[in-house]
């Protein structure tokens, strides 16, 4: 008898402390995919057991361990990437389990000081993020000074793909999105040109940085400040911008950022963005060295960058010749679906554009067609991805990546 109670508390014991698995499985479905980021809920671990998973893909009776990443900013997941081609109608197998000593795959990484942080991927800079107000030459007006902007963006040959400040347009700021023709509290307030004096948008603080195998990445909160007010200054919009880069290595090496701005009205009197070819969503000036003779742009819908402006796309090519070793690099800039006036309308500059000078600017302007108000209480999003890139891209290519973005593989858990 004891012998039998023996061996059924080893059984309940032993069950008890058995490892939980997750098996799942990747369906590409109707597209090729190019090393695309994938996520899937892990709420079934416990938070004692999250540090002990370890990811593999299994193909037969063989298993490969392979990078992934926690992330609980917003629910518990992990992020892991499909690694390589994978061909359309395929399926490829995973399983999540608790094992001791899971490999170190090499992170992406943030350096940050007081003015600036930069996300690295081993000893190259991807992108800056800039906390600290950054002034105009010394004898131009400091009314243009500002914070909470992108620049430089690097591509992955180091060439240096944004510009700030140039002297046509000093409130220009490398990769930034303020708005313009706005309505807030019965008074009209510009955050974008900042000779008007009207306002500004300004970084406040980060509320979370990562490091990984998979991504880096930070939020950021930042203020659109009115200056027109009786007060000093009012915040009228809070904004929060999460920054994403994926470690896509592949053969042809590419950076992948993912750029999203959650929009919220700092006050109970709400916001109007008056329609206009200029406003929100995502701005680039590329780098001085672009001109109509050595660049180029290419739309989803076959525009080129005299045909592109005040038309809609969901994916945008910018590219010109650098000192890569290919000879050029460009930003391929994607829009998602569940964006405001997906495809989204472009103000894109033509060649002709600013007495021929041909400096190349884009946005995607989600109210170039029509006004946008904002309630209070409510938070707006905002998704673009960018392919950060050196030498050619095809429309193929194009379209691949932004299939990756808007229409992601399905993910299932197998049972």
């Amino acid at each position: 008898m004891r012998y039998f109670l023996f061996n059924l508390f080893l059984f309940f014991t032993c069950a008890g402390f058995a490892q939980q698995e997750l098996k799942f499985e990747v369906n590409s479905g109707d597209n090729d995919r190019n090393n695309t980021p994938l996520s899937i809920d892990i709420n079934q671990f416990k938070e004692s057991e999250l540090s002990s998973l370890t990811l593999f893909e299994t193909t037969g009776n063989s298993k490969t361990e392979i990078p992934f990443q926690i992330d609980q900013e917003y629910r518990t997941v992990i992020w892991f990437t499909l690694s390589g081609i994978t061909k359309a109608n395929t399926k490829r197998t995973f399983l999540i389990t608790q094992k001791e000593g899971s490999k170190t795959f090499q992170s992406l990484q943030i350096e940050k000081d007081d003015a600036s942080l930069k996300i690295k991927a081993g000893d190259k800079y991807v992108l800056q993020y800039n906390q600290a107000e950054v002034y105009p030459p010394k004898d131009v007006d400091p009314i243009y000074k500002r914070s909470a902007f992108i620049h430089p963006v690097w591509s992955p040959d180091q060439q240096v793909l944004t510009r700030i400040q140039p002297p046509d347009h000093y409130h220009h700021y490398g990769i930034w999105n303020p708005w313009t023709r706005t309505k807030f509290q019965e008074r009209q307030v510009d955050f974008w040109n900042l000779a008007e004096g009207q306002g500004t948008v300004r970084f406040k603080g980060f509320l979370s940085f990562t490091e990984g195998p998979v991504f880096a990445g930070f939020r950021a909160h930042q203020e659109h400040i009115d200056f027109t007010s009786e007060q000093d200054e009012v915040v009228a919009l809070n904004e929060v911008w999460d920054i994403r880069v994926w470690n896509v290595a592949t053969e042809k090496k590419v950076w992948l950022i993912d750029f999203t701005s959650i929009l919220n009205c700092a006050t109970e009197d709400g916001i109007l963005f008056f329609k206009y070819r200029y406003g929100g969503g995502i701005g680039y000036r590329a780098t001085e060295l672009w001109g109509k003779d050595n660049s180029s742009v290419l739309t989803s819908e076959g525009k080129t960058r005299d045909e592109a402006d005040a038309t809609k796309a969901r994916w945008c090519i910018i590219k010109g010749e650098t000192q890569s070793e290919e000879g050029n690099s460009g930003i391929l800039f994607m829009s998602n679906p569940q964006n405001r006036e997906h495809p989204e309308p472009m103000r894109m500059w033509p060649s002709n554009d600013h007495k021929g000078k041909a400096n190349m600017f884009f946005m995607f302007t989600p109210i170039r067609d029509n006004k946008w108000e904002l309630a209070p209480g409510k938070n707006y999003a905002l998704k673009y991805r960018m392919l950060i890139f050196d030498g050619e891209l095809s429309a193929t290519e194009a379209e691949q990546y932004w299939n990756d973005f808007a229409n992601p593989p399905e993910v299932k858990l197998i049972k």
